[in-house]
């Protein structure tokens, strides 16, 4: 059995993310990630960072909406 949810999107499949202030502290990969097949979680300083963070591990850019 699986103890990832069903809906769990894969890690890393996009390189530009849109995230709210709902959704944070940021993290990559983000918690509705499925974690199994991606790198170590990071959080990510968006705010202090003007709005805009890149995840050293795999390269994603978030910005802040």
């Amino acid at each position: 059995m699986s103890s990832q949810p069903v809906s769990a999107q894969p890690a890393n499949a996009q390189s530009r993310y849109e995230v709210t202030r709902a959704q944070l502290p940021l993290s990559c990969p983000l918690p509705e990630m499925a974690l199994w097949n991606s790198h170590p979680r990071v959080y990510l300083p968006i705010e202090e960072d003007g709005g805009e963070s890149q995840c050293p591990y795999c390269g994603a850019v978030f910005v802040l909406k």
